[in-house]
């Protein structure tokens, strides 16, 4: 019989054989796991009947092995090796599963599950592969800004804690870029935290830009493999400023109008198409080879007519490229002779011109007492009815605000005449006086009678227009008398006198003055009678003509006796007529 100690003996003797030597058993296995996770192995042995216990252990680089984890089929009690690296991270269940919390970089090992019996060791090798997916790549260290023809670094992708390392890839507007001679240029390092073995890539962009290349999105990716194989995550969007040299100078008139007039402040504004735009230009006024160096803008104030003309601006440090524009100042010039206040004499003749000047066609307007005129004033022989307040005005039409007038004021003076009139009323029982006057200005009327006779009423005056009014008395005379009226202005005093007889002895009246209103129907109405009388007069000629023709051709006898009685018919017309041009 052997001793206790010498089977213990023989058996861990044969444990460390079976660690080293019998392998027998099952191909490479691989397990996949995302970093921070759980690693889950499980033996991939079929437990034999006499099993002893069983073991997990890895392999060192060296091949050496490092146990971790035991558990006995009897006693159903489970040990975990003191190894510092997986404290408080192992569990390995009944079926010999083992599981790693946390999972590291570190955790790439090949793991081996090792069941014993008495006579025998078996082995199912493990290699655990560890995953780190990298953060979201960012675009850092942008440039401000791109010159167009330049190589000049855009700004550097970076994607950090990545396990195994990924690559980058840039894009323009979704297309991948490729390194180019002296256009693109493509600069990949990566690092590696030895703590955390987590690598950070970092791409670097060298990028010659063109005009296309305005608004254009620059991106870049990151690819990398995970458990579930290799997976890519793009970038958010980035777009430059791209500068670029002016290749056109335009040039505007402010504020936009359709038309500019004398007194207007204009400014003229110069662009360039460049990127950022030239802030100073060279403007050139007309009639001045000069240019005058300004910021973009220059104003010109309280224009004149003799500042129409083209304007030019220019690069400063590039004359040839030019940009012109055509201003036009619109002018009005009105000269009313005569102008102001006016005094003249009735019956004088007063010439009135209203000249215009302007840049355009211009309308005028007469207005007389703010009434519109058909026609300018022409005075031959001017009557009290011409005063007034004459205004000429003028405007462009196609300008707005361009207006201009200028007013006369026309004072019509006259000495005092006076004519006078009267009636008896039809009772018989008394007579009206009426003191016609005329002048201007308005003169004072006063009444004064000789002899004896009751006065009915003083005076009773008529409103004062166009120079004429009257006064007038109304009395009943006992006998006859004699009545004076007396008119009086600055310019003089005029006396006139009128017999009257006694209320008894009839006598002829005295047609009153006639109105201008009347005046004028009374005119109208001698027109419209001259023109019917010249109407029948050229109708009865023509009639006249037409028979005597008519007679003329007749050849017989009969026709001459016809011919008589026409002439005694047409000397009837003639006479009928005559009697219708005396009426």
């Amino acid at each position: 019989m052997e001793s206790k100690g010498a089977s213990s003996c023989r058996l861990l003797f044969c444990l460390l054989i079976s660690a080293t030597v019998l392998r027998p058993g099952l191909g490479w296995y691989t397990v996949n796991s995302a970093y921070g996770d759980t690693i889950i192995m499980p033996c991939r042995l079929d437990v034999p009947q006499n099993l002893m216990f069983g073991k997990w252990k890895y392999e060192k680089p060296d091949g050496s092995p490092v146990f971790i984890a035991f558990r006995s089929s009897t006693k159903k009690s489970v040990q975990y090796d003191d190894v510092p690296e997986y404290k408080d991270r192992l569990s390995l269940s009944e079926n010999y599963t083992l599981s790693i919390s946390n999972a590291r970089i570190s955790d790439e090992k090949r793991f081996v599950c090792m069941l014993v019996t008495e006579d025998n060791v078996f082995e199912a090798p493990t290699v655990v592969k560890v995953f780190k997916q990298p953060s979201k790549p960012e675009i850092v260290s942008k440039a401000l800004f791109l010159e167009t023809e330049q190589l000049k670094k855009l700004g550097d992708c970076i994607s950090e804690d990545s396990y195994p390392d990924g690559n980058i890839t840039w894009y323009r507007n979704g297309k991948v870029l490729h390194p180019l001679e002296g256009a693109v240029v493509i600069i990949f390092k990566k690092e590696m935290d030895p703590v955390t073995q987590l690598y950070t890539m970092t791409s670097t962009l060298e990028y010659k830009t063109t005009k296309a290349d305005i608004q254009m999105p620059f991106t870049c990716s990151v690819t990398y493999y995970g458990p579930s194989g290799q997976k890519t995550v793009h970038s958010e969007q980035a777009v430059f400023d791209i500068y670029y040299p002016t290749e056109q100078v335009t040039i505007q008139v402010l504020p936009p109008k359709t038309a500019i007039k004398e007194g207007d402040n204009v400014t003229l504004k110069c662009l360039g198409n460049g990127n950022p735009p030239p802030e100073e230009f060279l403007f050139y006024l007309p009639g001045q080879p000069e240019g005058i160096r300004s910021s973009n803008t220059y104003t010109l104030t309280d224009v004149r007519r003799n500042a129409t003309g083209d304007y030019k601006c220019s690069l400063i440090d590039k004359k040839s490229m030019i940009a012109s524009t055509a201003i036009t100042v619109h002018y009005l010039d009105l000269s009313l002779n005569p102008s102001g206040e006016v005094t003249r004499q009735i019956g004088d003749a007063l010439p009135v011109s209203c000249t215009i000047s302007a840049s355009r066609n211009a309308t005028v307007v007469w207005m007389k007492d703010n009434i519109r005129l058909r026609s300018s004033p022409s005075f031959s022989s001017l009557h009290y009815q011409d005063a007034g307040n004459y205004v000429c005005e003028t405007a462009l039409q196609e300008v707005e605000g361009l207006k201009k007038r200028e007013s006369l004021t026309l004072i019509v003076e006259g000495k005092p005449q006076i004519k006078m009139t009267k009636k008896t009323d039809p009772s018989g029982l008394s007579k009206t006086i009426i003191c016609h006057v005329e002048g201007f200005p308005k003169p004072a009327i006063q009444w004064t009678i000789t002899g004896s006779g009751s006065v009915i009423n003083q005076t009773e005056e008529s409103p004062y227009i166009n120079g004429r009014y009257y006064s007038k008395i109304i009395i009943s005379p006992e006998e006859n008398v004699t009545l004076t009226c007396t008119a009086e202005n600055q310019l003089e005093r005029t006396v006139n006198s009128l017999n009257v007889s006694a209320i008894s002895i009839p006598e002829h009246d005295e047609a009153d003055e006639i109105s201008d209103e009347n005046r004028e129907k009374v005119n109208d109405q001698a027109k419209l009678i001259v023109g019917i009388v010249v109407g029948l007069l050229l109708a009865a000629l023509v009639a006249g003509v037409v028979y005597w023709l008519y007679m003329k051709k007749s050849k017989t006898a009969s026709k001459h006796v016809n011919k008589d009685l026409g002439n005694m018919e047409e000397n009837k017309k003639l006479e009928e007529n005559n009697h219708k041009t005396e009426a």
